[in-house]
């Protein structure tokens, strides 16, 4: 039997520290060089900052008060469409309706609110919370919202809004982005 090399034995565990170590060394250098990765998971721009909607006073349609509750849990699509706003306000809210079935089971923490008058012959479903226009949400959004151009935000249980869908977006990709937080 032979004897163990002691200096091999101290390389082996200087080259085991420099690897644990270095990728330490390679991630600090990243982060405090500025470096971002080009292409993120969410399909929706992320807001910076989160613009913040809690002080806000926000009315349901029917004149109660709301509020955000954040032991819920419950995520937000916002849409504050322009007054009149006819057949793309009644095919976006069609959209809005079939991506929150799509979430399935989790479709009940998640809640679509529209700020502003519902589209004539628009079905009504249980997400679906109608809300009063507000000047005060519309001078918050980073968007005006025009009928040949509707943005969709995205909101979180504390009253933050996260991500915003640019006009003619593709409610696929807010699906995705649903299904990595209403888990």
């Amino acid at each position: 039997m032979t004897a163990p090399n002691p200096n091999r034995s101290r390389l082996v565990l200087l080259l085991v520290a420099v690897m644990f170590l270095g990728s330490f060394g390679v991630a600090a250098a990243l982060f405090f060089g500025g470096w971002k990765p080009s292409h993120t998971r969410n399909i929706g721009e992320m807001l910076s900052p989160y613009p913040e909607l809690r002080a806000l006073p926000l009315v349901r349609a029917d004149g109660q008060p709301w509020t955000w509750q954040p032991a819920s849990r419950h995520w937000h699509i916002v849409v504050a469409p322009p007054a009149d706003c006819g057949k793309p306000c009644a095919e976006l809210l069609e959209s809005l309706q079939r991506v929150w079935v799509s979430e399935g089971r989790h479709a009940d923490k998640l809640k679509v609110l529209w700020f502003g008058e519902l589209p004539s012959g628009a079905t009504s479903f249980s997400g679906l919370v109608p809300m009063q226009p507000s000047e005060a949400l519309q001078a918050r959004l980073p968007d005006q919202a025009r009928p040949d151009a509707l943005p969709v935000y995205l909101a979180d249980a504390n009253g933050y809004l996260v991500l915003r869908y640019p006009p003619g977006f593709n409610p696929s990709g807010l699906r995705k982005d649903l299904g990595r937080v209403l888990k």
